[in-house]
């Protein structure tokens, strides 16, 4: 095919580099204390992380935790109030974004209405000046695998919302840098094709090898993405783990119930008074998923039921009526629920124990 459009894009009179790309770097990043506060406001606390090269690490949070605000520390489009940000152990803490050897994909794509898809991806390219030959072989390699050889035509309008998402990847691909920031990039998009560039960019990433650091509110993004996932809440790391340690072992009652849909149950030891004994103030969890109806457990009573095709999710009340503390259970859809006689239990192996201070107890003798 021909790309008449996109003819400008190669013919433009910068002088070609003399060095060429230079070869990529490792790739790790590291953040040592690293703190943004804004006048009385603390938008991150302390925060010490390693992002290891090569690996897709995913900063999951609610709204207003801090975690693009940690993005755009990395990316150097701010700049922290203390501590230091080293990529592949050189100090970046302080150095303007075009010298840190990174791409960014930006939640709104970013693209120049008036240039083509072409223009749009060599963009960064022509900026820096690499040879016309060199844009034109990396551009057909990429827009092959980004599928978007027969679209470099074409204006941003004339795209739908995948394929715009296409061409913002293509333009961080195209760099060759060794690091790719993406600040939600799929939030834009409807629930299907937010599934399947899931899929789509975590296969470009391990292809490629880059070292990747994605934002996310979207727990699901996180757990089916990730290699491993940092939990944040109010500008401070909640923990660090795998998408499997995680969800088996959270570190404190924040990461229970921000991660599992629905979340984990948190019972108050004083709701348990009479069945098990535990420390005073302490909580036990128990995932949804873990609860089963039996003749024997915690007496419970119905409170809804909602019907998921598959299964059910029913809420039991236990405890006194009049302060009465409500579970979450996971049941089949067959299963028949009774109104009175109900009982939960559960294995003591699902059991998760979180002490006064919502940190995880590891070790507890009754």
């Amino acid at each position: 095919m021909t790309y008449a459009a996109s003819a400008s894009t190669f013919d433009q009179t910068r002088p070609p580099s003399d060095a060429g790309e230079a070869s990529p770097l490792p790739a790790g990043l590291s953040l040592h204390q690293v703190s943004r506060r804004f006048d009385s406001a603390v938008a991150l606390d302390d925060v010490a992380v390693s992002l290891p090269e090569g690996r897709f690490s995913v900063l999951l949070g609610p709204s207003g935790c801090g975690k693009s605000t940690l993005l755009r520390l990395i990316a150097g489009l701010d700049t922290p109030t203390s501590g230091v940000i080293r990529l592949a152990g050189r100090d970046i803490t302080r150095l303007p974004p075009a010298e840190r050897d990174l791409s960014m994909v930006f939640q709104s794509y970013a693209l120049f209405p008036h240039l083509n898809v072409a223009e749009n991806i060599l963009f960064g390219l022509s900026v820096r000046r690499v040879r016309k030959a060199e844009q034109r072989q990396r551009l057909e390699r990429v827009a092959r695998m980004m599928g978007l050889w027969e679209l470099l035509d074409r204006r941003p309008s004339q795209l739908s919302g995948g394929q715009q998402q296409r061409v913002a990847l293509a333009r961080a691909v195209i760099s060759e840098r060794p690091v790719c920031l993406m600040d939600e990039p799929l939030s834009n998009l409807d629930a299907k094709l937010r599934a399947e560039m899931r899929v789509e960019i975590r296969a470009l990433q391990k292809r490629l090898g880059l070292t990747m650091v994605y934002v996310t509110h979207d727990q699901v993004e996180a757990m089916t993405m990730a290699d491993h996932i940092v939990v944040l809440d109010k500008g401070r790391v909640q923990q660090v783990a795998t998408p499997r340690e995680l969800y088996a072992a959270p570190a404190n009652t924040f990461c229970a119930r921000f991660i599992g849909t629905p979340p984990m149950n948190l019972i108050p030891a004083h709701a348990l008074a009479g069945q098990r004994a535990l420390p005073e103030g302490s909580m036990l969890g128990i995932r949804p998923e873990d609860i089963a109806i039996g003749a024997n457990g915690v007496p419970a009573r119905l409170a809804d039921i909602e019907y998921l095709g598959a299964d059910q999710l029913a809420t039991f009340e236990i405890g006194p009526e009049t302060a009465p503390t409500r579970l979450h259970a996971r049941l089949p859809a067959r299963e028949a629920l009774g109104d009175t006689g109900l009982h939960l239990r559960w294995h003591t192996e699902a059991e998760h124990l979180f002490g006064a201070d919502g940190q995880r107890i590891t070790s507890f003798t009754q």
